[in-house]
Order: C-alpha cells, then structure tokens, then sequence
C-alpha cells in the first residue's frame, strides 16, 4: 500500500468506502493513562460497516476484522465491539475497535493524540480482506490536505463522510446533528442571510443571543456551550444556503468544484477565527476592556500578530513597562504540531499562554512545551482527556482571566 497521503486518499474516493474521520483524542490514544480498549467509533458508525455488531439480544456483540494503518505500515486482525451492558443492567453503552496491541499500534501511541486520522471502511468486504484502511495524519500538510476533501473537523466531533458518485461534499451523521435550540428553521434565518452568508462574528452573535442561559456558565464551559451552539447553528446555515446549490443541476464539474470548495474554504476560515472571536467576547463579559486590558490581534512586531497580548499593545510597546507584567496569550484550535508557532511571537514576553481545545497531549509533548516556557491553557472540562500527571499544570480559562485582571490592579 502507498505511503503517500495524496495516493491514498485518490485510492479509496469510491463508493466502496466510507470513511470516518475524526482527532484522536487522549482517550483514543493511551495519552491519559487510563487504558481504554481503543479508538472510539460511533455505534452508527460501525453499524452500518458490521451488521452483525447492531444486535441488542446478545451482550457485547463484536465481530473480527483485518485493519492496515497505512501511513505507518502497521496490519493486523482487530475487533469492533459494542460495550452494550446498559441493556443487561449495566452503565456501558459505546462502540470501540480493540486488539491493536497496545502502544506498539501508531492509533494507541500518545505522540499521535490530536492528530487527523481518517478510517476509510470497505463495504461488503471479504473475511480475508482488508476491511479498514488507516491513515494519521503525521504533519499539517497532511492534515491540511485532508481538510481540503473533509472540511476542518473541530477537536471532539467527527465526520461521517460518503462517496455516491456525483458528489464528495461530506455529511454528518445524524446522531450528530440532532436539533437544539441552535439549530436554526428556514423561517428564524434573517433574510439578509439569504442573500449573503453572515460573517463569522454575526454567527458567533447569534448563538450568545439564542442561550442567553450560556452568560451564567463559568468561563470555561461557556467557551465550549458557545462553540457546540454556534457549530450547529452554522450547520443549519449550511443546510437552507447551501444544499439547494449542490444539488445542482450543473453545467459542468469545474462548476460544482467551485461551489464546494467555497464551501470547504468558508469552514475553514470559521474554524480558524471561531475560538478566538469566542475568546474576545469573554474577556468582555469578564469586565476586561479592549485596548485597556487586553489587545485582540495586536502587532508585537514588524510580521508578528500574536492573538491576544495583555493587558494592552500600548504596554507592550512601552519599554518601561516591566515585562513580567505582560501576557500573551495564542489560540490554537489543535496544537499537536501547530504549539511551536508561538515561540516566536511576542520577543518580550518570555512565557508564553496557548489556548487550545484539544483533547490530550503526549506527556513528551507537553514536558516539551514546558522546556520551552509554554503554560497550556485548557477549559476545564477537557482536562480529564490529558494525563492525570499532568492536569494539575494546566491552566483553565478561569484561571487565566483572573491572572489577566491582576495585572492591572
């Protein structure tokens, strides 16, 4: 099997696959110590792959399969089991692929966690075929170029993604777009959306408006209630905007590549501010004042625009302002590959805050980080994916709001 990612996916873009596609989180991998059995996949998911797996008369029903890792060259006989003891009076009820070996296997190796890895799964495969081909992403040009056939995937969601010969815009599978009250119905879209996809900020807006409940939360949690509403109110854009378009009819392929790369790109660009936008708007509620406490997007230096620098850009520049009062604070969706980024922004800041959502970090990343003056921030409810040695020098939001209001006190 090819080592080379483009290869790979042109390989399996065929109605015979479906692919599952998803970061590896630390409760994936063996990055948070707490040994679980393998990879989780959704009981949808592998339904539909292994029919045998959906029977709720048998405990544990599970069936055997040949997986090949390909980016890393690794083939072996594995199991798909559905933990389904909540039926028989138990509390388990998950899908999981088990039998990897341990981490030996590139999708149990804590230096994978957060990585992009798409499962491409064979219908109707043969007892003595592969019936699942793997590949972890194991750089950003490789993520980078998954996301151009899958859309940006947020750390913690996946994407059920299918092939039917016409069209490879990817759709999600319906236990994850069940609707809530930020799923928005073709009458509750403003008009003027209609005719112009609303800009990020409007989005983001329009989530804090529609659960006002969210402004009570902690910081923390209100960051991820806000990130879940807004995705799925983004979603609900999609379907009324978009799904008349790609149903065509076209005048020709380069016709409807063009509509769904504008689509793929306006995720990307949404997924690339989403946090940050969301960010700003907290320190706002949180009675940090623009330009007085903090700096959105500042310029540090000549070619060099951290995310957020505190308590101001003024400061900043001020040469008598003592460094070991200043902040800077980067935002990075996933941080796996990305974290080193940061070392280079803000030359007068010695330690360096990144924010991220992902879920778990290897232990030698995170000493890495560390070595490198690095602080980890990470909303609370997330720090159970990382290592429990290490949960208690992550900092949460929280945390990191009340350090920034002290410094101008």
């Amino acid at each position: 099997m090819t080592h080379d990612f483009a290869s790979w996916l042109s390989d399996f873009s065929a109605s015979t696959w479906l692919w599952y596609a998803k970061h590896l989180s630390g409760n994936d991998t063996l990055a948070n110590g707490t040994h679980q059995a393998g990879p989780y996949v959704p009981k949808s998911v592998l339904f539909q792959v292994f029919p045998p797996l959906d029977n709720p008369e048998r405990e544990n029903p599970d069936v055997r399969f040949r997986i090949s890792i390909d980016s890393h060259g690794d083939e072996r006989m594995v199991r798909a089991v559905w933990y389904n003891n909540k039926l028989f009076g138990g509390t388990r009820n998950e899908a999981r692929m088990t039998g990897f070996g341990g981490i030996d296997s590139a999708l149990l190796d804590p230096e994978n966690t957060g990585a992009l890895t798409i499962f491409a799964f064979r219908s109707e495969a043969d007892s003595d075929d592969i019936a699942c081909n793997v590949w972890i992403c194991r750089n950003p040009e490789e993520e980078e170029l998954a996301e151009s056939h899958i859309g940006v995937i947020e750390p913690g969601k996946w994407v059920l993604h299918k092939f039917d010969g016409t069209s490879e815009l990817e759709r999600l599978a319906d236990e994850q777009i069940a609707r809530t009250d930020c799923w928005l119905s073709d009458n509750e879209i403003p008009p003027s959306w209609l005719v112009k996809f609303p800009s990020g900020m409007e989005v983001i807006q329009k989530a804090i408006a529609l659960r006002p409940e969210f402004s009570a939360y902690p910081p923390d949690r209100r960051l991820l209630k806000r990130r879940d509403c807004e995705f799925e109110l983004f979603r609900s854009l999609e379907q009324t905007i978009e799904l008349p378009r790609i149903k065509g009819p076209f005048n020709s392929i380069e016709q409807f590549l063009d509509i769904a790369q504008s689509i793929l790109q306006r995720r990307k660009s949404r997924s690339g501010r989403s946090l940050e936008l969301h960010l700003r708007e907290i320190f706002l509620e949180e009675s940090l004042i623009e330009e007085t406490d903090f700096s959105y997007q500042p310029v540090s230096e000549l070619g060099k625009q951290p995310d957020f620098i505190f308590p101001s850009v003024t400061c900043y520049h001020n040469q008598t302002f003592p460094a070991e009062n200043l902040r800077m604070l980067a935002v990075k969706t996933t941080c796996k590959d990305r974290w080193r980024q940061v070392l280079n922004e803000a030359n007068r800041i010695g330690k360096k805050h990144l924010l991220t959502v992902q879920q778990g970090i290897s232990l030698n990343q995170f000493r890495e980080m560390c070595a490198h003056d690095v602080q980890l921030v990470v909303p609370a409810d997330i720090i159970t994916f990382y290592h429990k040695d290490i949960r208690t020098e992550i900092m949460t939001l929280d945390n990191f709001i009340g350090e920034a209001k002290a410094l101008g006190s």
